[in-house]
């Protein structure tokens, strides 16, 4: 699973909407990734989804 790291993060919502299996949740004003439900975008994409669309580097990493 991957997360966000919040102080990174510019709360774009760039990835929310990205995310095939609506992991990606605003939580008490920055977003978060459910771990139970972020399969890293495998089997659907080269890479996770959230790392191609969030403008920041090193924002969405492997947890």
């Amino acid at each position: 699973a991957y997360k966000i790291v919040t102080s990174q993060c510019t709360v774009c919502g760039a990835c929310e909407f990205e995310c095939p299996n609506a992991a990606i949740s605003m939580k008490r004003g920055t977003y978060v990734i459910d771990a139970t439900k972020c399969t890293e975008c495998e089997g659907q994409f080269d890479k996770p989804q959230c790392v191609s669309v969030c403008p920041v580097d090193n924002t969405c990493v492997p947890a």
